[in-house]
């Protein structure tokens, strides 16, 4: 009886310590990347539909870095110069350029929605990982609920002062940074006020990403910008 217990526990230890030392499943991204897939999430949900910023907004301004070579990358990522967010973030960015028009501002986009694949490539290249998502989770660029943009004299048609150029790597680009010009700092936290208050809310680390409150709702998605 005694040498049964012995084997019996025997036999207990070896399996627990065989579900301790097993991998833990990675959870699979869900990534969409069928037009026909995309296309069925928005007859569900009209929230879905990727809107063109610039056809629901005609006088917000682009300047899509990422189709030049203007930017970290140092080449052309995206074939068309377009920018695109989700229905409720182009609701969202159509009442702040509203509140801004009358201050004298406007907004100027850098880049909305990003489809998966330029991700990957991203942080492929990235000196400085921190400034850019990791594609084992995605970026909220990914789901068209981020944009990276600055503000505009309406008269003059050129860029407030900030800390940093756009996509800077630099300690200086993060939200709170407090060594900076009191112009910069006056003008950041400008920006950043307003866009909260239109539920777009300041990635710690880069003071022109915003981030649309409700991101969890939306899929990642991987659909280049010709086919919408």
């Amino acid at each position: 009886m005694i040498k049964f217990n012995l084997l019996a526990l025997f036999f207990f230890f070896s399996v627990a310590v065989n579900a301790q030392n097993k991998p833990l499943a990675i959870k699979k991204l869900v990534i969409v990347n069928s037009y026909n897939q995309y296309l069925a999430s928005v007859k569900s949900n009209p929230n879905n539909e990727l809107v063109e910023i610039k056809k629901a907004i005609p006088t917000i301004k682009l300047d899509i870095r990422y189709a030049t070579k203007n930017n970290f990358m140092q080449q052309v990522m995206y074939k068309q110069a377009r920018a695109f967010a989700r229905k409720p973030v182009v609701e969202s960015l159509k009442r702040i350029q509203t509140a801004l028009n009358k201050k004298g501002y406007g907004l100027k986009i850098f880049d909305g929605y990003r489809p998966y694949a330029i991700t990957v490539e991203f942080y492929k290249k990235a000196s400085d990982k921190n400034f850019v998502a990791n594609p084992a989770k995605g970026s909220k660029h990914n789901r068209g609920c981020a944009v990276d943009l600055t503000l505009i004299n309406l008269k003059t048609g050129k860029e407030l002062l900030m800390p940093t150029p756009y996509d800077s790597f630099s300690a200086a680009a993060a939200a709170k940074y407090e060594n900076v010009s009191p112009e910069a700092k006056k003008n950041r936290d400008f920006l950043i006020a307003i866009m909260a208050k239109y539920r777009m809310n300041v990635l710690e680390n880069e003071w022109w990403h915003y981030d649309f409150s409700d991101w969890k709702n939306y899929d990642l998605m991987d659909i280049p910008f010709e086919k919408l």
